[in-house]
């Protein structure tokens, strides 16, 4: 018999709700300093943690993270049946030179920033259709091997305009389970591809407001939920440029998300006090604000309802040389107790 699962023009409900079982995040030492500090496994005194090059250090990173999450788990490396994983480095080499030992099927994924969130719907999907009974999502960010591949390297000591985001050091990792008691993934929606025509490589909050608001607009009219049905909503890096944006264009539609909406962007820097400008971004923020802040949120009851919606700007070092415009796109998932 076949079950049909979608919902609507894009959306799609989970048979049996999928448990994440156990996270975990590290971050780097300016993520220390910011006001989420306490909620993350490990903070890191220095980008390079003992390692010659940065794309070394984040290939690190991500591999102590899936090491500590599966750690803490309780389940074994062999029980463990895919590893859905990205980063931003060309050819996701974060990922897979650091997880290349784990003995784990890789599957390695790119969704710029939103790979997190799109791991938690491939590696839920895989769970629901009976393909997998445990997997291990995860994704990561560096500021330096960033800044090195995708603006200036760092040498340089360029200007950034207050448009331009801080990418997060760090990765978060989230074990999904076939059996558990929750946080439960409910639902997600998948996002479509958005072109604001932004070309300002330092204005990525404005160049994915839009996706997010297509996928956002789009789970609410598939799932017939409003904004309120969330006790919050969650953007994985808009950054506050960005924030601010979709909460306008999200009004324009009708919707009012003002009064439960936050970014992670937002949330993981003192954007005063740290010099952040418009705030975080990069694969590690949401993975690590979700993995550290947000579940913990979950755990504690103090959040029953969230709607997690990842952004990305689809665009790569050759494609802004060449005056392309970036591409963004959105991923959201439900997740409730």
């Amino acid at each position: 018999m076949i079950i049909i699962k979608k919902v609507g023009k894009q959306s799609y409900i989970l048979s049996n709700p999928i448990t994440i079982k156990e996270s975990a995040s590290i971050v780097g030492p300016k993520e220390k300093n910011g006001p989420l500090h306490q909620f993350f496994d490990k903070c890191l005194e220095d980008e390079f943690w003992g390692e010659k090059s940065w794309e070394k250090a984040e290939s690190k990173i991500i591999k102590e993270t899936v090491n500590m999450v599966i750690s803490k788990s309780g389940i074994a490396n062999a029980d463990i049946d895919f590893c859905f994983a990205g980063d931003l480095l060309n050819q996701c080499i974060a990922s897979s030179f650091g997880l290349r030992e784990t003995n784990i099927p890789f599957i390695g994924l790119f969704g710029a920033c939103s790979t997190f969130v799109e791991s938690l719907i491939v590696a839920s999907s895989f769970i629901d259709g009976d393909f997998a009974k445990n997997t291990v999502c995860a994704a990561s960010s560096h500021f330096c091997s960033a800044e090195k591949q995708f603006r200036f390297p760092l040498e340089l000591g360029n200007q950034r305009p207050q448009s331009s985001q801080w990418t997060v050091t760090g990765s978060g990792a989230v074990i999904l389970t076939k059996d558990g008691t929750g946080p439960y993934i409910t639902s997600f929606t998948p996002g479509k591809i958005v072109d604001m025509g932004i070309k300002d490589v330092n204005n990525m909050g404005a160049a994915m407001a839009g996706a997010a608001e297509d996928t956002i607009i789009s789970h609410f009219k598939d799932t017939g939920r409003s904004p309120n049905y969330y006790d919050a909503i969650f953007t994985g890096d808009l950054g506050y440029i960005g924030k601010d944006i979709l909460i306008d264009l999200t009004e324009s539609k009708g919707y009012n998300i003002k009064s439960n909406y936050n970014d992670c962007g937002v949330l993981i820097f003192d954007k005063e006090n740290q010099d952040t400008h418009s705030g975080g971004s990069g694969c590690g923020c949401i993975a690590s604000v979700f993995s550290g802040y947000i579940y913990k949120m979950l755990q504690e009851k103090k959040y029953k309802k969230i709607l997690l919606i990842a952004t990305g700007a689809l665009m790569n070092s050759t494609s802004s040389q060449q005056g392309e415009s970036i591409p963004g796109i959105a991923h959201a998932i439900s997740v409730e107790l």
